[in-house]
């Protein structure tokens, strides 16, 4: 399995995931366009994207959406909630698959297991992806509200996880947001800040364990260098020595190749700024 994020933040977030025969957008949130050529940078032909899963509603996470399903013939995965909260994204003519918490489901070699987050959002989800060639699990949770007991369950035992770092608790107090977005930011509904962070994925921490991306940074309110230094700290107190990356606003990440992050984790740390 390989996997990139095409880029994270507040203007827009969007995954991508491939196996031999399966090829998988989570969330949209960049413009069709810029989709595209994100896709493209990766050396990914965006029709041969299989599918399309989309987490919650918010435009960050959404504003591609029905533009690349109809320009590439793209399924959509959404919960019935955010397909209406959606509604004016799309026009009819795009194949739209509904599917539901807590039932797993698959798109071709993925095993999709979705399960529900505490963002404030109309139904907000966050997904852990298998794949049946390699067994290689991912977590894929950029708004989590809070780590619930049900979240912690579903991300145990990923082999990679992507999580939000969103925000340093510092610079969201003297930023440019009104007290109420910042109380919104910081509330059980709102984002996980680099401590908060730091703090699940100690809990998460297991020998399989390969890799941690840090994603959905705030541009006014967190910088890489912060989120690195607070979550790698407690990573490294940990003695876990696997690959700790930071996502990008403006460009996509590497393709990393998952497989080999796994044979290769804990013989040589690496930490890195994507």
């Amino acid at each position: 399995m390989k996997l990139a994020m095409l880029g994270s933040g507040s203007r827009g977030n969007a995954t991508y995931l491939e196996t031999d025969d399966t090829r998988l957008l989570v969330d949209a949130g960049f413009s069709g366009r810029q989709l595209a050529s994100r896709l493209e940078r990766l050396g990914v032909d965006p029709d041969s994207i299989d599918a399309l899963l989309v987490t919650h509603e918010h435009g960050d996470h959404t504003r591609g959406a029905g533009i690349f399903a109809r320009r590439h013939g793209t399924p959509v995965y959404l919960t019935s909630g955010t397909r209406a909260a959606t509604a004016t994204l799309f026009r009819g003519t795009e194949r739209v698959v509904e599917y539901a918490v807590g039932h797993p489901f698959h798109i071709g070699s993925f095993r999709v297991e979705p399960f529900l987050t505490v963002h404030d959002a109309v139904d907000p989800v966050a997904v852990t992806l298998t794949s049946s060639h390699c067994g290689t699990r991912v977590g894929v949770a950029t708004d989590l509200g809070r780590p619930t007991a049900g979240v912690r369950h579903a991300l145990a035992g990923c082999h990679f996880l992507i999580l939000e770092a969103n925000h340093d608790e510092g610079l969201l107090r003297a930023g440019p947001y009104p007290a109420s977005v910042q109380q919104r930011i910081a509330s059980s509904h709102g984002h996980l800040s680099n401590h908060a962070a730091a703090r699940f994925l100690a809990e998460l921490l297991h020998p399989g364990l390969a890799g941690v991306l840090l994603a959905h940074l705030s541009a006014e309110c967190n910088a890489p260098d912060r989120a690195m230094e607070v979550v790698g700290k407690v990573l490294r107190d940990a003695k876990w020595e696997g690959w700790l990356g930071v996502a990008d606003q403006e460009a996509p990440t590497e393709l990393l190749d998952l497989l080999r992050l796994r044979r290769t984790s804990g013989q040589a740390g690496q930490l890195s700024l994507l």
